[in-house]
């Protein structure tokens, strides 16, 4: 793959192309992005508050709203460039199938017909067997793959633009609006990974767990680092955490302010607002710590970062979690600025609320602290190898 990618080595009429405005069709993308993980947070609160409702909700109009955004704005970009593309417009796609469009319009043209697929998948499923028992169901997985084939989209498209407008003359300060932009769809991706780990790190209770450190390791570095190294901003890492902070912020803010009641039995709880997502992981501590390291570092010693910047991570992470979280598990905590009224209509209350989960079972032990270790020494590694990758994209 690192060989395909270098071969998208930009060719004279692609230095060429128009970098001065941002295309609209990129905003269209980041739309699409943005609106599939808000519809998925807003589908969880909804089941959690609701129970399974019509398949017409607003949450799930959210989610397939993505997929619609983004398969007709690459699709008729892929039309243009193909039929009335002039030579530049020419040199900023690859061909398949007799069409040309850039990789990340390509990518999202499948993720929304993967999304489009999963539709009615998902709405048999729930005839079928009722409220999901898992986030990650059969039909969830297909539109999962869907809508992080719509991200990554977007990420391409982005870093193409970027890397062209620092190649052409203009550059750092001309690509910066789009670096920007790059840490945005990295910031999406970061909280649609956290969205599929839900049931192994969405809960503060499971923060002094072995198994929440290693999905954490081995989720999040790959993302932060290939951000960083193909970002032009000074914090390319923190930046996209930020993002991923900042919108898990406005939702589990924002859903609390909807009235809603459940539905299915049987109900512990009388609910009468929307559940609040919880608190999310504060992870633009060893984000900054990254950052910081590969500023240091540089390029051309990447066997040397990895273990250095996977370990970096993972004491960050476990540090600021492990504290943190002995008070999002408290009743001090339960205000709406850390999300009251967080549980689930049918969960019964207990004592377990405030108490960290599964402990004897799987406890944060130095043996599985240096397993997460290892884990985010692999990952930080591909992620420098994505991260080189994508700062080679032109098209």
């Amino acid at each position: 793959m690192a060989d395909s990618v270098a071969a998208l080595v930009p060719t004279p009429p692609l230095e060429r192309a128009r970098t001065d405005a941002i295309p609209w069709y990129v905003w269209a993308v980041l739309v699409a992005a943005t609106s599939a993980v808000v519809g998925v947070i807003w589908d969880i609160s909804w089941h959690r508050t609701i129970g399974r409702d019509t398949f017409w909700t607003p949450a799930h109009m959210a989610i397939y709203a993505s997929g619609i955004i983004a398969g007709v704005s690459c699709g008729s970009l892929v039309l243009k460039i193909t039929f009335a593309g002039d030579a530049a417009d020419r040199a900023t796609g690859v061909r398949f199938w007799g069409f040309r469009g850039p990789l990340g319009a390509w990518l999202c043209i499948w993720g929304a017909l993967a999304m489009i697929v999963s539709a009615p998948f998902d709405n048999w499923w729930h005839n079928a067997y009722g409220l999901d028992v898992k986030v990650l169901s059969p039909p969830h997985v297909i539109l999962a793959l869907g809508f992080s084939g719509i991200e990554l989209g977007a990420v391409l498209l982005v870093v193409a633009l970027q890397n062209r407008a620092a190649g052409g003359g203009g550059g750092l300060g001309r690509a910066k609006p789009y670096s920007l932009l790059l840490a945005y769809g990295f910031g999406i991706l970061l909280l649609n990974k956290a969205i599929m780990g839900f049931e192994q790190i969405g809960f503060p209770q499971d923060a002094h767990n072995g198994l929440y450190y290693e999905v954490c390791a081995a989720v999040f570095p790959v993302l932060l680092v290939a951000g960083a190294r193909a970002s032009t901003l000074r914090w390319p890492a923190t930046t996209a955490a930020a993002v991923y902070l900042g919108i898990s912020l406005i939702m589990l803010w924002l859903l609390p302010l909807f009235p809603a009641t459940p539905k299915l039995a049987p109900v512990y709880r009388p609910l009468t607002h929307m559940v609040p997502p919880p608190f999310p992981l504060l992870l633009v501590v060893p984000a900054l710590g990254v950052d910081l390291l590969m500023r240091r570092l540089g390029t051309g010693r990447d066997w040397l970062l990895a273990p250095l910047a996977g370990v970096t991570f993972l004491a960050l992470l476990f540090v600021t979690q492990w504290f943190a979280t002995e008070f999002q598990i408290s009743p001090a905590s339960e205000t709406f600025l850390f999300g009251a009224a967080r549980w689930n209509y049918n969960s019964l209350p207990g004592d377990w609320e405030h108490r960290f989960w599964k402990i004897g079972n799987d406890p944060a032990t130095p043996a599985k602290l240096a397993v997460a270790a290892v884990l985010a020494t692999v990952s930080t590694r591909v992620g420098l190898w994505f991260g080189n990758g994508l700062a080679r994209v032109r098209r």
